[in-house]
């Protein structure tokens, strides 16, 4: 019996849907269809009415047969990797017609493999438009969602957000927060249904109402705080917040209030960061402390608006060691200085194996203030960007000139591209000195945060790299100092 023996002359068939975004049932079941041969103007697609109904039945309506037996000898179904990437998405969307446009373009892959590359098509081009539009809903979510703290009966956190998403994503993205949240306990709450994460299972719920969600949190003050001091109005395009930023998600956010205020603002605060920020008029630091309190006055870059201290150097002129680090992290930014925290104790003790004095050393960072981001009320090491790192080089090479070290030890590649200008590669860089422009040696090794992240057998084997590298900076500095008492 062939397959089109299976289908009634002239019959209809509907297929309902046990939920909006189920893309493996419309897969299974467009799979049957498509080796039954029915074409797409006799199938009807159905999703529930908005319920969520995950165990809704499927069955015929009135004037509709059942779906037909798939035939004994099923053909291959042609679906290009571009279309079920493509297809993933687009079934999301809140188009009621979507899983009927998804059909008539799956039933025309197998006359025309090609079809997907054919960018004038318009069912190609229309289903392009639907992924794209929740590509956009889910980055939307990622951006806007913000959790306040409730506490539980037993006393313990629990964090609850509000979100009103355009499409079917809410169950799509909910491995993108559990990711991200890992250990807080937190619900999403959405017209269109609800998640909820313990910390180990991930449960759904039933859609909610705005007023179901907290309204705020002594949190959000602090954000407020945040938001208004990285606010840069030299790169205020109100066009370009508006589109990446609707005002329909402002009500959710703590920190839109502030916004009109500082757009009313932002001419004035763009003039002030020019004339501060006009470096050829500047001078030259003469001594450790103009650098110190340069520095603490920069902003230059969105790191220093931060709301943080900038950290200065230790140490003193002539010191024929120059240690340079990434940048300060939460500790150093609350005790104002380099190197004070797990990753400055890791330093401390491989400094000692190797017979460093670190006093007599100087000690800075390649980027005077602390770039983070919030994880609930922690803030957690964000690295800086080329773009920073260059801008805050200024101070090193200010530092680094008034000290006249005879060897500089670079931690990490950024504070390598701090001296540099550009980046390398620990691994091939580590253990061959090279040359700066003034023709002090530069050193390069990993920096000791690196060895915290490690663990077992990787910690160990990097930690005797990372004592070798010390090592051979030991030596060469013994090496320098003795080439020194012979000169002259």
């Amino acid at each position: 019996m062939t397959a089109m023996q299976h289908v009634s002359l002239g019959a209809h068939y509907a297929v309902h849907l046990p939920a909006p975004d189920d893309f493996a049932f419309w897969r299974e079941r467009a799979r049957g269809l498509v080796q039954c041969d029915v074409p797409p103007d006799r199938v009807s697609w159905i999703e529930p009415g908005g319920t969520g109904d995950l165990f809704a039945s499927e069955g015929p309506s009135r004037g509709e047969k059942r779906l037909p037996p798939p035939p004994a000898d099923p053909r291959a179904v042609r679906a290009s990797q571009r279309f079920l990437t493509v297809a993933r998405s687009a079934a999301l969307h809140s188009d009621p017609a979507r899983f009927g446009l998804l059909y008539r373009v799956l039933w025309r892959l197998q006359r025309q493999p090609r079809l997907m590359e054919d960018k004038a098509d318009p069912e190609v081009r229309r289903l392009e438009e639907l992924a794209k539009s929740v590509r956009r809903d889910a980055h939307k979510m990622h951006a806007f969602v913000r959790f306040r703290e409730v506490q539980e009966e037993d006393a313990t956190p629990h964090f609850v957000a509000w979100f009103e998403p355009d499409h079917h994503i809410v169950r799509a993205e909910a491995a993108f927060f559990m990711r991200r949240f890992a250990n807080m306990r937190w619900s999403i709450l959405t017209p269109r249904g609800s998640i909820h994460w313990d910390g180990e299972v991930m449960r759904e719920g039933p859609p909610a109402r705005r007023e179901d969600a907290p309204q705020g949190d002594p949190v959000e003050a602090l954000w407020r705080s945040y938001y208004a001091s990285i606010f840069n109005p030299a790169r205020l395009k109100v066009g370009a917040m508006l589109s990446e930023m609707p005002k329909k998600y402002w009500k959710n956010l703590p920190e839109a209030e502030l916004i009109p205020q500082l757009i009313a603002g932002a001419q004035a605060r763009e003039a002030a960061m020019v004339r501060a920020g006009e470096r050829e008029e500047r001078a030259r630091p003469a001594s450790l402390a103009e650098v110190a309190q340069g520095a603490a006055a920069c902003r230059d870059c969105p790191i220093a608006d931060c709301g943080t201290r900038a950290v200065a150097g230790e140490g003193a002129p002539g010191a024929a060691l120059m240690i340079v680090g990434e940048q300060p992290g939460d500790q150093e930014d609350i005790a104002g200085r380099p190197f004070v925290g797990p990753a400055g104790q890791l330093l401390d003790d491989h400094l000692t194996r190797a017979g460093i004095d670190r006093q007599a050393a100087y000690v800075t960072n390649a980027v005077k203030h602390f770039k983070f981001v919030w994880k609930g009320k922690h803030r957690l090491h964000q690295s800086p960007g080329a773009k920073e790192i260059d801008t805050c080089r200024w101070w090193l090479e200010a530092e680094r000139a008034i000290v006249q070290p005879r060897l500089v030890l670079a931690l990490g590649a950024s504070a390598a591209r701090g001296l540099l200008g550009k980046t390398v590669s620990i691994t091939r860089a580590r253990g061959t000195p090279m040359r700066l422009d003034d023709g002090t040696e530069l050193w390069v090794t990993a920096h000791p945060s690196y060895l915290l992240r490690l663990e077992g057998e990787a910690r160990e084997a990097q930690a005797r790299l990372f004592a070798s590298d010390l090592a051979a900076v030991k030596e060469r500095l013994g090496e320098l100092e003795e080439a020194n008492s012979r000169s002259p």
